[in-house]
């Protein structure tokens, strides 16, 4: 483990952080089982992700301005108990047979709302508690967090569904959010930054982007891989029960299997304390492979496989590309910053959740190489410009 998680000012912080994590990934894995089950149809879950992710657009930007103008903490605070709010109310909802297929839609906007204010107030914050020099180790332990709760979430969220039903990862999610509660609660009131919550102060985000070649060109990278490569809450489902004919169980393990890579490359991330930009082209080009040779593999080890070395090109794409922006970024424009790339990180999500649904739909077993091909041809064209080996934290 790198020093950072040895600091008693952040080793608290990251457990509590992992526990939510890993509630997310408990939800995130029964709610797209929930919604294909209800519904089965891969476009109508393509869809109901979409609204999900949609709240995005409106709210990242503004949640960025929040983390750099209120104390982080405590802002981060509020955002973390309405969301275990939001998932208890589904919970008890599903236990007493009252959700519909509309229940399910207002579920995934509210939800959706509160977290695209929360992305960016809790990767401002990651930073800040570990301080700028260490913000490589920061997003490579936030990533750790992430991915082993990927890795591992997934297959007990299969497995309560299947035994006790859909309200129980809902329900075991929102009792996961109140260590991070009572971390943040005792956390230190510290300023967030300075400025009025305005369209001034987004711009200031927005010129520093564009003055900026290699943050620009990472945003670029990371919105055609969660346009077309990243949609497993679409993809992983539809594979399971249309292509292969999984039950829950099944589809679960699919899910811990792209954990699995994904913890592999959280691990790979953590081993150096440098920032590596070209690992995120290396990363594009191995999840393009990764999706194409699905379509022509259809077995469950070959799909585990695979969705393996999928996720672990996932990470060291996104994780580069975080610490990259998070590297290059002034603590004073880092929570406007941090809510740029959340925008093209969750906004590249609604479109291309619906393009997934769409194309196994109009392709069955076959749409996951169209996604892998739409993903090689963007990394191929961003490879002509200028990527450094190693970034020095300013």
């Amino acid at each position: 483990m790198p020093p950072l998680f040895y600091d008693p000012g952040y080793r608290p912080f990251w457990l509590a952080l992992f526990a939510s994590q890993f509630g997310r990934w408990l939800q995130n894995t029964a709610f797209s089982w929930l919604v294909l089950a209800a519904t089965g149809s891969p476009e109508r879950l393509g869809f109901v992700l979409m609204l999900r992710f949609l709240p995005a657009f409106a709210f990242t930007l503004p949640g960025g301005a929040l983390a750099d103008r209120f104390p982080r903490a405590r802002l981060l605070l509020l955002l973390e108990a309405a969301m275990a709010a939001l998932s208890a109310g589904l919970a008890l909802a599903l236990a007493a047979g009252r959700v519909g297929f509309g229940g399910l839609l207002v579920y995934a906007l509210a939800y959706g709302s509160v977290a695209a204010l929360e992305v960016p107030a809790r990767q401002a914050y990651n930073v800040e508690l570990a301080g700028g020099p260490r913000a490589g180790q920061a997003v490579a332990l936030a990533s750790l967090s992430f991915n082993l709760s990927r890795m591992l979430a997934p297959a007990v969220a299969g497995a309560l569904i299947a035994s006790f039903g859909a309200a129980t990862p809902f329900l075991l999610q929102a009792l996961l959010f109140l260590p991070l509660v009572l971390v943040l609660a005792r956390a230190p009131v510290a300023t967030g930054g300075s400025g009025r919550v305005g369209r001034k102060p987004l711009s200031r985000g927005f010129a520093y982007v564009r003055r900026t070649p290699l943050v620009a060109s990472t945003l670029l990278l990371v919105a055609s891989v969660a346009t077309f490569g990243i949609n497993f809450q679409t993809l992983v489902p539809s594979y399971a029960r249309l292509v292969l004919g999984l039950d829950a169980r099944g589809y679960g393990l699919l899910m811990s299997a792209l954990g699995v890579g994904a913890m592999a490359g959280a691990v790979l991330n953590l081993l150096t304390p440098r920032v590596h930009p070209r690992w995120m082209l290396y990363g594009a080009g191995g999840l393009a492979l990764a999706e194409v040779l699905m379509a022509f593999w259809r077995s469950v080890p070959a799909a585990s496989f695979l969705l393996g070395v999928a996720g672990l090109s996932m990470v060291l794409t996104l994780v580069s590309a975080n610490a990259t922006v998070q590297t290059l970024t002034p603590d004073s424009l880092r929570g406007r910053v941090a809510a740029i790339y959340a925008l093209v990180l969750m906004g590249s999500g609604p479109p291309g959740m619906y393009l997934t649904g769409l194309a196994f739909a109009l392709l069955g077993g076959w749409a996951p190489a169209a996604l892998g091909l739409a993903v090689a041809g963007v990394a191929l064209v961003l490879w002509r410009r200028p990527w450094p080996r190693v970034l020095t934290p300013v």
